[in-house]
């Protein structure tokens, strides 16, 4: 019964990720969902130029928020999600794509799911010009998801150190929500998995998460979480360093 359920609710997350892949309705999904767009969406909006490359680019969720601001948008996925995904391979070797192309790349929540993550951050750099901009997050706390490929849990000195180590200099890290927004997160995933694929359903509950855990609970944690000791993620802007 319980695995059924589970199914249920894996199914009926992926249902909704279809049906808001570029909605703006999107961040009021989750306090963790809204993070991504309270602090690293205003960080790309701030960096992004040129040519920018999206690494494990999922639905996409920032394409349309730059799309004014680049020349051109490419995309990278191991499973593309969409049939407009530019290269089709895995982060860590990415053969197909060239060295210092890109004057932008951004890496949403894929750093945990990577075996090497030296290796995918190398690769990177190797993409990227010099002086080009990263925009990255990484997750601290997360439950355990889309396994068996989910591998790190990142601190914001470990990602530092990745980052650095790769070729590039962290010039602003910012913690994204806590524990809070991770309770909060697991919360709206069960209650909207149960009630997304009920059409009479799904709006008031919608409403319900929106305005009684999504903006709630991000305001929460703002506020009671300043140190970041229990930090849910992390966002950062880097630039590549010269040969």
């Amino acid at each position: 019964m319980l695995s059924r359920l589970q199914t249920y609710v894996r199914d009926s997350r992926q249902s909704l990720e279809r049906d808001l892949a570029a909605s703006p309705r999107k961040q009021y999904f989750s306090p963790a969902a809204y993070g991504q767009y309270a602090v690293t969406l205003p960080m790309l909006l701030q960096v992004a130029h040129g040519k920018l490359i999206d690494l494990g680019c999922g639905n996409m969720p920032f394409r349309s928020y730059v799309s004014g601001q680049v020349t051109a948008y490419d995309s990278l996925d191991l499973f593309p999600r969409r049939p407009d995904v530019t290269f089709i391979g895995d982060i860590q070797s990415m053969p197909m794509v060239p060295s210092d192309k890109y004057d932008t790349a951004l890496c949403l929540e894929v750093l945990e799911h990577v075996p090497d993550p030296c290796a995918a951050t190398r690769e990177i750099a190797r993409v990227v010009k010099a002086g080009g901009k990263l925009v990255v997050s990484v997750p601290h706390l997360s439950r355990l998801h889309d396994e068996p490929h989910d591998y790190y849990r990142y601190t914001r000195h470990g990602l530092r150190h990745l980052l650095e180590q790769a070729g590039f200099e962290v010039t602003a890290l910012v913690k994204r929500g806590g524990l809070l927004s991770f309770l909060g997160h697991q919360t709206s995933t069960t209650w909207l998995g149960l009630t997304w694929r009920v059409p009479l359903l799904r709006g008031v509950a919608w409403s319900i998460n929106e305005w009684g855990v999504t903006r709630p609970v991000w305001w929460l944690d703002q506020r009671l979480d300043r140190t970041g000791l229990f930090a849910m993620g992390y966002s950062a802007i880097c630039q590549k360093r010269a040969p």
